[in-house]
């Protein structure tokens, strides 16, 4: 009895456990399955699981851990945007490298063939390009460091001497252009002969002022080469820079009106009203946001590293807040860039102005770079629609009309000029009216609602290359056959830069005593405001006297090229510092020439605070 006890009390703790045990085991909640009975002779057993534990010998049909992968759908987009860079960066290289080829075809000529090779091996291959100029892409990515390069390296003092040109040739010279092409190719339109009755008023104003937009790259730089005098560098270099700007803001409100069913005459009146707001408010939130940067970079003498940052974050959100409020973000971005280079180089160090300066060259070029680049890929590999009447109208057009708006609008001009243009003057600025990379970048991304878009893009594509090689290929040999008016090479020294001051203060006084007003007038009377704002908008320690040891050492190698830091000296200092400048020169041992040359130049900004 007393071992049946025994056997008892042991054996029931092990039943609790298994107890125990056994409820553990089970899954919880509504996932617990129970077997279930015999239905038939056929026991339904429930579904296996797989047991997705370690095995002691596992599946072979298990992949086993890679060693090697790839995903390319991941990087697919940077790379090969990074590989496209990369390829036109070569291309450039390779240009400059052969330097003789460079001297008489254009960079473009040399990017557009480049890219037609490219587009022939990838239409051979039946690869399609990468849709990368979009809309957006274009005006919120490509479009601002080509305009910001333009405005940053603008000549400032030819600018402002000739902005009256420069904008009579843009503004009217653009508006034109324009409605001189568009009723020429509605007119053309009419015939039945060329197929093309369908492309009504609107569509062909819309397509005019697309192939208006003028991109003389290639002139520039022969201009440059062969140094044509000043007036005319700086009127093309200036109409290239806000003919842009006019015809982003055409492009957008024809492709407005395109949409209208009827036009009617109160919708010319608010077209032509917003066509001025839009430039003005463009240029007031430029100056707005120059003067901020300016403003800010006061407080960076501790943190000079990002310096260059606020450049470029300033100048791309004056861009970007001119496209918020539907304005000319293009004025906004060259307003910016000209307030900036002007009052923001005064706080800045030396290294953050070269960085600025190479990084905005940097960004304008590969920008340009791939247009130009797209522009030869898509002439292979996209479907054209050709209309050889139409396009070769538009062809003759775009010429004609470039010819009689330079001959007309220069007749009108001259008589206000203090230079007036002659007659090869006006031929180089007729000839110099080269479409690119905004052209085609519009007419890529014109709506998909026009009817006849690819026959737009096809025209555009043919004017381009028409202007870009024939012009841009002849355009050094025909100014050097005619013999353009050139200037002197040698601008950039202090008896020049005295000697331009001199005469602006001596021609603002005879206009005060003539009563007539030009920019000298208008430059003498803002000059106290700008040194005021000048002041406000720099830092403490950039007024005091710390560039004499630059001036010191550049006399020591014997560079007398010192226009940039004797001008700003004058600007700042007074007299006495010139003395104490002199002084210091005789203590280093600097020769007596160099010291007699600064007094002299002393005594000439003497005389020039006395007139």
């Amino acid at each position: 009895m007393f071992s049946l006890t025994m056997e008892l009390s042991w054996r029931r703790p092990l039943r609790v456990l298994f107890l125990i045990c056994t409820f553990f085991s089970l899954p919880c909640g509504s996932e617990a399955e129970i077997p279930l009975k015999p239905v038939a002779g056929v026991t339904i057993l429930p579904p296996v699981k797989p047991d997705n534990g370690p095995q002691a010998y596992p599946d072979a049909e298990k992949a086993n851990l890679p060693v090697f992968t790839m995903d390319y759908p991941r990087i697919q987009i940077p790379f090969e945007i990074t590989l496209w860079v990369l390829l036109a960066s070569f291309a450039k290289i390779g240009f400059h490298v052969y330097n003789k080829i460079t001297v008489w075809v254009p960079e473009s000529c040399l990017l557009i063939t480049i890219g037609l090779m490219v587009g022939a091996i990838m239409h051979s291959v039946h690869e399609e390009p990468p849709a990368v100029l979009t809309s957006n892409v274009f005006f919120l990515y490509m479009l601002p460091p080509i305009v910001l390069d333009s405005g940053y390296f603008m000549p400032t003092r030819p600018f402002f001497e000739n902005i009256g040109t420069v904008l009579w040739f843009a503004v009217v010279g653009t508006l034109w252009n324009s409605i001189g092409i568009g009723m020429s190719l509605f007119a053309i339109c009419q015939i039945e002969a060329f197929g093309v009755q369908d492309i009504n008023l609107q569509e062909n104003l819309l397509f005019a002022s697309i192939i208006s937009a003028v991109d003389p790259v290639a002139v520039l730089n022969v201009f440059e080469d062969v140094s044509v005098n000043e007036q005319l560098y700086i009127v093309v270099f200036g109409e290239c820079l806000f003919n842009d700007a006019v015809t982003v803001v055409l492009y957008n409100m024809f492709n407005f009106v395109a949409e209208m069913p009827v036009v009617e005459p109160v919708d010319v009146f608010l077209g032509v009203a917003r066509f001025f707001v839009v430039g003005l408010g463009g240029m007031g939130f430029g100056i707005l946001f120059g003067f901020v940067a300016a403003f800010t970079t006061r407080f960076t003498s501790k943190v000079r590293e990002i310096e260059p940052l606020f450049i470029f974050m300033y100048s791309y959100l004056a861009y970007l807040v001119a496209e918020l409020f539907a304005i000319s973000s293009i004025m906004a971005i060259v307003t910016c860039a000209l307030t900036m280079k002007y009052y923001v180089e005064e706080n800045v160090s030396q290294r953050s102005c070269t960085t600025i300066r190479h990084v905005v060259k940097m960004l304008g070029t590969i920008s340009e770079t791939l247009i130009f680049f797209f522009l030869g890929v898509v002439t292979v590999t996209t479907e054209h629609e050709w209309n050889w009447g139409y396009i070769l109208f538009t062809l003759l057009f775009a010429f004609v009309w470039r010819g009689l708006g330079v001959l007309v609008l220069t007749q009108i001009i001259n008589p206000f000029r203090t230079i007036p243009f002659n007659l090869k003057d006006q031929f180089g600025l007729a000839y110099g009216g080269l479409r690119g990379a905004i052209s085609f970048a519009l007419a890529f991304t014109l709506p998909d609602n026009i009817g006849r878009k690819e026959l737009f893009i096809t025209a555009t594509i043919a004017i381009i290359l028409f202007t870009v090689f024939l012009q841009g290929i002849s355009i050094r040999p025909l100014i050097e056959f005619i013999n353009v008016r050139r200037t002197n090479r040698n601008l950039d020294t202090i008896n020049v830069e005295i000697h331009c001051r001199l005469m602006e203060h001596t021609m603002a006084g005879i206009e005060d005593l003539c009563g007539q007003w030009s920019h000298f007038y208008w430059k003498d009377k803002l000059r106290p405001s700008d040194r005021t704002e000048s002041r406000q908008s720099r830092q403490e320690e950039k007024r005091t006297p710390t560039c004499w040891q630059h001036l010191v050492f550049g006399f020591k190698i014997q560079s007398f090229n010192f226009s940039s830091h004797v001008c700003e000296i004058y600007r700042r200092h007074s007299t006495e510092e010139w003395s104490r400048l002199v002084h210091l020169l005789e203590a280093v041992n600097i020769s007596e020439t160099v010291c007699s040359r600064l007094k002299h130049i002393m005594k000439l900004f003497i005389l020039n605070e006395e007139l």
